[in-house]
């Protein structure tokens, strides 16, 4: 695949638009905000096309907005954006632990899961659930942190 048949950035943000446009987030936000967030930290941090990519579709496969089979075989992206995807989605049951060693064994995949982690935690968009659910995720993204060597 050359250079000139990848999918630019423009198509990979309208095609995760479109795959999450029925989704929204646990504040009852269009998820594409998420998603938008997510690239720009990326960005932001001094991240590449290829990660900026992985950024916008970090949650298609876990959320069943686009298949697996089409990132792998038909999506016109780099091998590296497909691996930084699939570093990135959880498995059913999986462990915090096997979860993070596969996001540190991917090259490019950390910066991604930062800004994911980053705006997940943001104490605005945090405060805009209960508190159970609140102290319940805060927690769970301070101990991703942890162990992927972010704290």
């Amino acid at each position: 695949m050359t250079d000139n048949a990848l999918l630019s950035l423009t198509e990979v943000e309208a095609i995760a638009r479109n795959a999450h446009a029925a989704q929204t987030d646990k504040a009852g936000r269009p998820y594409a905000e998420h998603l938008q967030a997510v690239a720009e930290g990326v960005r932001a941090r001094g991240g590449d096309d290829e990660q900026i990519a992985a950024a916008w579709l970090h949650d298609a496969v876990e959320d069943d907005a686009v298949s697996e089979d089409w990132l792998l075989d038909k999506a016109a992206l780099t091998r590296r954006t497909k691996d930084i995807v699939l570093a990135l989605t959880r498995r059913p049951g999986e462990p915090p632990e096997s979860y993070a060693e596969r996001i540190l064994a991917t090259p490019g995949a950390l910066l991604v899961k930062e800004s994911d982690l980053a705006h997940n935690a943001n104490p605005a968009r945090l405060a805009a659930l209960d508190e159970p659910t609140r102290t319940r995720l805060a927690q769970k993204y301070a101990r991703m942190r942890e162990l992927l060597g972010l704290a």
